[in-house]
């Protein structure tokens, strides 16, 4: 009950009455952070050039350098939502409607919290207890930054206000949180909004779409639930024009 009624009441308190959710992966850097660690997996793997599994590492490392563009990219899109697509009044400008929503953890997360302090607008963390690699990153506005305990809370908070979603490339829990928007949208539950997936060549290779429409498990107007962006102008054009 408290996660249900604490972070209602603070973000009525606020005066914030809609968001733009913005998921991605929590293991995409900075280009600088994933060169480093790139270079430490190098490191190891010179020390023991005969290991498959230092090798494993070092091709994920130089993977994860080529997705660091998605940081800027995320970091971008949030600057240009919360400076141009934020309202408020005078006395507390950039602070009620479009207001940037997170997992409130490090990578894509990270990149987005902080766009939208680089706009000097506020944003917001949805952080939860999770075993490993998830901690509040230092770009939420600290009394809009939550942490919950059970996600399907989470996942409520997130949802109830948003008017946008930008998906950026991430594992398991932004597949998640892709499907269950797509369902709730599919459905109806959830009423018309724009989705975007940014990346196409990412997404494409990942989730066949067009093969779901060719097994009739779903239908061709389902592919128009959601939209690819390969730049945060684009994105933040589609998601302008559909909550206009």
């Amino acid at each position: 009950l408290l996660e249900i009624s604490k972070p209602e009441l603070m973000l009525e308190e606020a005066g914030i009455t809609s968001n733009i959710i913005v998921f991605g992966g929590a293991r995409v850097q900075e280009r600088s952070a994933a060169e480093s660690c790139l270079a430490q997996s190098v490191d190891a793997l010179n020390a023991d050039p005969s290991s498959p599994l230092l090798q494993r590492k070092v091709d994920q490392a130089r993977r994860l350098v080529d997705l660091s563009g998605f940081y800027d990219s995320a970091r971008e899109f949030a600057f240009l939502a919360s400076r141009y697509g934020q309202q408020g009044d005078s006395s507390s400008p950039c602070c009620s409607t479009h207001v940037i929503v997170t997992g409130g953890g490090p990578g894509i997360m990270e990149a987005a919290n902080r766009g939208a302090f680089d706009a000097g607008c506020r944003s917001i963390g949805f952080n939860i207890d999770l075993p490993h690699e998830q901690y509040p990153n230092p770009y939420i506005t600290p009394d809009l930054c939550f942490k919950f305990n059970y996600f399907s809370l989470r996942k409520f908070h997130f949802v109830m206000r948003s008017v946008g979603a930008v998906l950026f490339p991430g594992g398991y829990g932004t597949l998640d949180e892709l499907f269950e928007l797509l369902t709730l949208r599919q459905v109806g539950t959830k009423s018309p909004m724009p989705i975007v997936l940014f990346g196409r060549e990412f997404w494409q290779r990942l989730i066949d779409f067009d093969f779901l429409v060719e097994a009739g498990l779903i239908s061709q107007a389902d592919l128009e639930l959601f939209h690819f962006a390969d730049s945060a102008e684009e994105a933040w054009s589609y998601i302008q024009a559909g909550t206009s």
